[in-house]
C-alpha cells in the first residue's frame, strides 16, 4: 500500500529549524550592514575622522550578541506569549525582559569590543555607564518587541497553516437533568481551523495528544493540530474510558496502543498500532497496564 504523501507542512517540518535560524541571521546581518552605513555616512559627513574599523566594530559586536539572544527570545515569548487578551497583563513582564535584554546586550557587546581595540593598539571607552545604558535601551527596547512582533506573527502563520484546533461550544445541560445526570458533556469532535476553512474532527480520530507550551498538539492520521489549552483542562473534557494519561506531557488513545515496554528505570514505553513510540513515566505505567490488561 502506498504510504499517503505527507501534508506540506510535514514537508516543512524538518527544515523548520534551519530556516528560522537562516532568516534571523540574514535579518540581523542585514541590519548590522544598514547601520554600518550609516554610522560611517554620519561620520563622514562630519569630519570626525575616526577609523572605518571603529564603527564596523561598534555594530558587528551588537549584532553578534543580539543573533546569540534570538533563542533566548524565541523560549521567552513561547513561554509567555503576548496574546492580545492577556496584553495588559503580560506589558510588564515584556517590559522587564525589555530591560533584561538591553543590560545582557550591552554588557555583552562591551567585552568583544575591548579585546578588539586592544588587539588593535587602542583603548575603548564606553562613556558614563548610566547615560550609554540608557542610550542603549532607547535602540533595544525598538529591537525587542520588534523581534517579538516578528516571533508572534510567524507562529500564528504557521499554525493557521498546519491547522489549529478548538472545542465546539458544549451543549447546556436539560433542564430536567437530575444529579444523576451531571456528567460534563464530552466533545465528539473538535473544530479544526486551517488556511481560513473550518472542519470538524471526531474525538475518536485522535491517537495521542501532547503538551507543548500553551498548546496541545492533537496527533489526527499522522498530523498534529494545536489546541490552546492546558493538557489537564483537555483530560477533564475526553472520556476516561477512551483516552488515559502516561506522562506530565502525553495522553493516550487506549484503542491506539499496541505494547507497553517496561524499562529498567521504572518508566515506560508506550507502542502505537501506527508505530509511534510514547512515553510513559512510572507515576502512570501501572494504571496504564492495568487498564490495557483489562481491555479498557
Amino acid at each position: 500500500m502506498t504510504p499517503p504523501e505527507p501534508f506540506p507542512y510535514q514537508r516543512y517540518a524538518p527544515w523548520k529549524t534551519w530556516v528560522e535560524a537562516g532568516l534571523w541571521t540574514l535579518l540581523i546581518l542585514g541590519n548590522f550592514a544598514g547601520n554600518s552605513l550609516t554610522e560611517l555616512m554620519e561620520l563622514w559627513r562630519r569630519g570626525a575622522g575616526i577609523p572605518t574599523w571603529e564603527p564596523l566594530v561598534w555594530e558587528g559586536s551588537s549584532a553578534l550578541v543580539l543573533l546569540l539572544l534570538v533563542p533566548v527570545l524565541a523560549w521567552f515569548t513561547g513561554r509567555f506569549p503576548l496574546y492580545w487578551h492577556l496584553w495588559r497583563r503580560r506589558l510588564a513582564l515584556y517590559a522587564a525582559a525589555s530591560v533584561v535584554l538591553c543590560v545582557v546586550h550591552v554588557l555583552a557587546m562591551v567585552a568583544p569590543r575591548e579585546l578588539v581595540y586592544r588587539a588593535l593598539g587602542s583603548d575603548y571607552q564606553f562613556g558614563p555607564w548610566l547615560r550609554g545604558l540608557v542610550y542603549e535601551y532607547l535602540k533595544d527596547v525598538r529591537a525587542f518587541f520588534l523581534i517579538v512582533v516578528v516571533m508572534e506573527g510567524y507562529r500564528a502563520l504557521l499554525r493557521r497553516w498546519q491547522g489549529e484546533a478548538s472545542l465546539p461550544e458544549a451543549a447546556p445541560p436539560a433542564p430536567d437533568a437530575g444529579p444523576a445526570d451531571a456528567e460534563p458533556a464530552r466533545p465528539e469532535r473538535f473544530l479544526v481551523r486551517k488556511l481560513g476553512r473550518e472542519f470538524l474532527v471526531p474525538t475518536g480520530e485522535i491517537e495521542w495528544l501532547q503538551a507543548s507550551g500553551n498548546y496541545v498538539n492533537l496527533r489526527v492520521g499522522g498530523r498534529d493540530y494545536p489546541l490552546r489549552s492546558t493538557l489537564a483542562r483537555v483530560e477533564e473534557q475526553l472520556d476516561p474510558r477512551a483516552f488515559a494519561r502516561i506522562h506530565r506531557s502525553y495522553m493516550v488513545a487506549l484503542a491506539q496502543v499496541a505494547s507497553i515496554e517496561p524499562l529498567d528505570s521504572g518508566d515506560a514505553r508506550v507502542h502505537l498500532k501506527d508505530g509511534s513510540v510514547l512515553p510513559c513515566s512510572r507515576r502512570y505505567r501501572q494504571a496504564l497496564r492495568e487498564r490495557f490488561d483489562a481491555g479498557a
